[in-house]
């Protein structure tokens, strides 16, 4: 059985207490999750027993470090249903979606062609795009999103056409939860020769991603997000799309043979891998991915979904509260946000961080879907594995100092 009561007690920084001795309610997974004991423990224990660089030193210590970091490698890209050979290791999502601009974009789109993005992009997929469009002098058009806060498909089927190179979009929005049907965005961008770009940062914590499967060529993610380390995610890229790219940084481990005039790369993954790569971070991301599939990420959606119903529903019952999104709790996963009507995000966050509450306020990366709908900021909470009903009545009897303390 999927117990979250269960689940918690995985988590030690879920026992703390914060202001004046509250016990810490942790709303805010959509920006960094927390870490299990198990995934805790596989990190410390690298560092403790076999930490040595790879590749390097013919030696016990560099054996194991090297054997560590690529089956560590191969189980990450088996949790995304991918082949190891399709997983390029990076530090966040960010890092991911910058990469596919100097890896491919710079070689596939020119002066003129038409990258599409959408009106929901969080800010990591959209200003790395605009700075590349100004250099290339190509240009993007966004899909926009209607007053529900779905993506406008019809909106998209009109903007799809011959001169597009890349469709870049969110799986799941971090402000709206809306959940975005990729693979249908995939069969369009693919029937005008466009590549797909799929932003996985929300969607990989919380549902079942079978990287075949969604049809993209690019899928980023982070692994702080899903209950791994920060400075560790990764880029899955098409095998036959991998084909096309290039190295984008270069040094030590990734070559075969130098001399001063020429050099000549290693294979697959190595070639991608340049200087030392974060070993003991890969062994922690590999641990969140084993920690999950062992809860099973379909049982792990079901829990998320009931969260997010239940929260829909207990958020409704306050007439001051405003609900960004979608009202349809399967249309959406990981977060709800809100706003109180008169209360500005930031004064609603720190009233319930006196009540040890923790939740994201602001844009949330969002700016320009923000001021779309003249949202000024957001209260959003979010959640993760280990996250309880109890924990979003915390929040919702939380509310009601929002509403002495400013009489709304």
């Amino acid at each position: 059985m999927f117990d979250p009561n269960t689940i918690k007690k995985d988590f030690p920084i879920l026992n703390r207490t914060v202001r004046n001795g509250k016990p810490l309610v942790y709303l805010d997974s959509a920006a960094t999750s927390q870490k299990p004991q198990e995934v805790i423990d596989a990190i410390v224990e690298y560092y403790t027993e076999h930490n040595a660089n790879v590749h390097r030193g013919i030696h016990t210590l560099g054996d194991e470090s090297t054997r560590m970091f690529y089956e560590a490698r191969a189980a990450v890209a088996k949790f995304f249903g991918a082949d190891t050979n399709e997983l390029m290791l990076m530090r966040n999502t960010t890092e991911a979606i910058n990469a596919v601009v100097y890896v491919w974009a710079e070689d596939h789109i020119s002066t003129g062609d038409t990258i599409i993005a959408t009106e929901m992009e969080h800010h990591s997929n959209l200003v790395p795009w605009q700075v590349f469009a100004k250099r290339k002098g190509c240009s993007i058009e966004y899909v926009r999103v209607t007053e529900f806060g779905e993506l406008d498909m019809a909106d998209l089927k009109k903007k799809i056409h011959k001169g597009v190179k890349l469709v870049a979009v969110s799986h799941v929005s971090n402000t709206l939860g809306v959940i975005n049907h990729v693979a249908e965005v995939a069969k369009l961008a693919h029937a005008v020769g466009a590549l797909v770009l799929v932003d996985g940062a929300q969607s990989a914590p919380h549902l079942p991603i079978d990287f075949h499967k969604l049809g993209c060529d690019f899928f980023a993610f982070s692994g702080h997000k899903m209950v791994g380390p920060m400075g560790i995610g990764g880029l899955l890229i098409r095998a036959e799309v991998f084909k096309q790219i290039h190295p984008f940084l270069y040094g030590g481990g990734m070559i075969n043979e130098v001399n001063l005039d020429t050099t000549t790369f290693a294979d697959v993954p190595d070639a991608y891998i340049a200087g030392t790569p974060d070993v003991a971070s890969t062994v922690g991301l590999a641990a969140a991915c084993e920690y999950l599939s062992k809860l099973g990420m379909e049982q792990v959606a079901q829990h998320d979904a009931e969260l997010v119903s239940y929260a829909l529903e207990q958020l409704s019952k306050i007439p001051q509260i405003h609900i960004v999104g979608p009202m349809d709790a399967k249309k959406r996963c990981g977060s709800v946000a809100f706003i109180y009507d008169g209360v500005h995000a930031h004064d609603v966050a720190q009233i319930l961080d006196s009540e040890g509450i923790a939740v994201r306020s602001g844009h949330h990366c969002t700016m320009p879907l923000h001021a779309k709908f003249k949202w000024g900021a957001t209260t959003r909470m979010s959640f993760n594995v280990y996250t309880t009903k109890e924990d979003i009545n915390a929040l919702i009897r939380a509310l009601n100092k929002v509403k002495e303390v400013f009489g709304k």
